[in-house]
């Protein structure tokens, strides 16, 4: 099982567990506030945006061209700014934290 730490914007702090699927599909089917996954995870709609620690982003791949663009369109987007979405579940990210965007 893969650990994942999610940190809302009201300070609330979760971890969730999973095996398969995207860290946005963990998040939403528990209902981690913030994380809403409109388009249900194919990249176009932003509604997932998350922060991750410098240390962690070393962990993930590089963001596509693609989840790029569409950071581009959202607010506060910082160096460590990923869509959930796009951040597959495996033993590379386990332990990792989130922190929800707004």
């Amino acid at each position: 099982m893969i650990s994942i730490r999610f940190v809302t914007q009201d300070g609330e702090k979760t971890e969730l567990t999973g095996d398969s699927g995207s860290v946005m599909e963990l998040a939403a089917q528990n209902g981690i506030a913030g994380i809403d996954g409109e388009c249900g995870g194919v990249c176009s709609c932003a509604t997932c945006h998350v922060y991750l620690s410098e240390e962690d982003m070393q962990k993930v791949d590089a963001p596509s061209d693609f989840e790029r663009d569409m950071l581009e369109l959202t607010e506060d987007v910082q160096p460590t700014s990923r869509l959930s979405c796009q951040l597959p579940l495996t033993q590379e990210i386990n332990g990792i934290t989130l922190k929800v965007a707004r």
